[in-house]
């Protein structure tokens, strides 16, 4: 069983966390723990028509964001690897200067620090001199950055293909295979 941390932080773009959550449903072999910012809450009730509860319920294990002795805040706990979907440049800031004031950035720092596979879907734009400051400290540190940009090789029909296509790019930064993702030339 692969465990994976999901967290969601307050940064449009919730959807994108929703929808990674809905994929590793499909995925019997991975275990999902979920953090779920204050400002993520507030993002989910703005932008989707999901509750923050159905949000909860669709990982296996959710965790207080407040919670520092939540086993994910320990390197000691065996994970495969995090995504923070979305990231918001205060998480990726927090992430890049090790600053760790809640269990989403800590699970991060503790993700880096055990050299496992962190990825940032970073959400913003247009990006400031710090904004990418951060993202080269973070990525220097180990993360991988990657911010929702949109592809049309894969012929997206709906805004939601393009919002799982991010997905199946981050589940291949962990080496998982999204169930419908098809990368460049695998389209047809």
């Amino acid at each position: 069983m692969k465990r994976i941390i999901i967290g969601i932080s307050g940064a449009s773009c919730a959807i994108i966390g929703i929808e990674l959550l809905q994929e590793l449903r499909q995925h019997e072999d991975i275990e999902t723990h979920l953090v779920i910012t204050k400002g993520g809450e507030v993002t989910i009730k703005e932008e989707t028509d999901y509750s923050v509860e159905e949000v909860k319920s669709l990982a296996d294990y959710c965790h207080d964001v407040e919670n520092m002795a939540a086993p994910v805040a320990s390197g000691t706990f065996e994970v495969f690897g995090m995504i923070v979907a979305p990231c918001s440049m205060k998480t990726l800031a927090g992430v890049a200067n090790g600053f760790c004031e809640n269990l989403l950035l800590r699970a991060a720092d503790a993700t880096l620090k055990e050299s496992r596979p962190l990825v940032l879907i970073t959400r913003e734009t247009p990006l400031s001199t710090v904004h990418l400051k951060n993202m080269l400290a973070a990525k220097e540190a180990g993360a991988v950055i990657l911010p929702p940009a949109l592809s049309f090789y894969n012929k997206p029909q709906t805004l939601l293909d393009s919002v799982r296509y991010i997905v199946g790019k981050a589940l291949r930064a962990l080496g998982i295979k999204a169930k419908d993702f098809k990368g460049w030339g695998e389209q047809k």
